[in-house]
């Protein structure tokens, strides 16, 4: 998949066959759409293509009123699209300007002369342009006017249980996360720079990486612990995870990421991690001393010892 940061990296060229869309999360949904997308291409020999934003269109549009969380930092969203098959990927930037374009400029300006597409494949619900004025009605009659193939996957095809992305991070924000993995067709991740805390869990024979996440824009799923797939540079490994304030240990409001890691002992600081989301053990909960925390530690242990990975 080639990926270009913006439309002008594109250089238009013969039997693009495309779709639009942000595709926070690149669910099962999504997936299906995209997979309706690479056959059409394939049928005319043609080349799948699909158009997305960054920044998320309503980080732009409500910049003062907006408590959008995403289920995907760019990075993940690459390489998830990837897996797909699709041939070409345009993340352009999405502005105030951009958005007032119409929906008959938007076909006109960029998807007829700056990417030249031959097909259009949408979802049965697609709305774009200004105020979200375009439908598959007026696309009906653009594709005519400017030639080129239109067709509208229904709902049948990509959504036979309504899955969408707001009921994903739903579902996270609930602590839900096995029906979260369910919907997405993988585990839900985040990722972030392992950093030094307070290192009291190591005196409970607990160690544990503090991870910062430097998307301020990334969904983390509700506090408590998880039973959670890392992945470092070591290679993949094991472990338990807690969000939360650590209320047993620490009387601070601020909502901390730590994991431990199963049989393993090296020093990570400094190093990038990836956790993925297995499942949710149980709530944070406030003990009255270390030794009850260490205690519920090695129950939490066990319990995640007993989960597919």
């Amino acid at each position: 998949m080639k990926v270009y940061f913006g439309l002008e990296e594109f250089k238009n060229r013969k039997n693009i066959v495309a779709t639009i869309g942000t595709f926070d999360g690149v669910h099962i949904g999504h997936k299906k759409l995209l997979q309706n997308l690479v056959k059409h291409s394939k049928k005319c020999d043609g080349e799948s293509l699909l158009l997305t934003f960054y920044p998320h269109p309503r980080m732009v549009l409500f910049p003062d009123n907006n408590d959008l969380k995403l289920l995907n930092s760019q990075e993940e969203k690459i390489e998830l699209l990837d897996k797909v098959g699709i041939d070409h990927l345009i993340i352009h930037p999405f502005t105030r300007e951009f958005s007032r374009l119409t929906s008959t400029e938007f076909v006109r300006d960029i998807l007829v002369n700056s990417i030249g597409i031959q097909k259009l494949v949408i979802g049965y619900d697609h709305h774009f342009g200004r105020n979200r004025e375009g439908s598959y009605h007026s696309l009906s009659e653009l594709a005519e006017l400017y030639n080129f193939e239109l067709n509208e996957v229904s709902a049948e095809e990509i959504d036979d249980i309504n899955i969408s992305s707001t009921k994903i991070r739903s579902a996270l924000q609930e602590g839900n996360i096995e029906t979260a993995n369910e919907y997405l067709s993988y585990n839900y991740q985040i990722s972030g720079d392992i950093i030094k805390g307070d290192q009291l869990g190591r005196t409970i024979g607990f160690p544990t990486a503090n991870i910062r996440v430097n998307e301020h824009f990334k969904l983390i799923p509700k506090n408590g612990v998880y039973a959670v797939n890392v992945q470092l540079k070591q290679g993949p490994l094991f472990g338990m995870l807690n969000i939360g304030t650590r209320p047993t240990v620490n009387n601070s409001n601020e909502t901390t990421i730590e994991v431990h890691i199963f049989d393993f002992e090296e020093n990570i600081y400094g190093q990038h991690m990836r956790i993925e989301f297995v499942k949710r053990i149980r709530d944070e909960k406030k003990f009255s001393n270390k030794e009850e925390l260490a205690a519920q530690l090695e129950l939490d242990k066990s319990k995640c010892l007993t989960i597919a990975r």
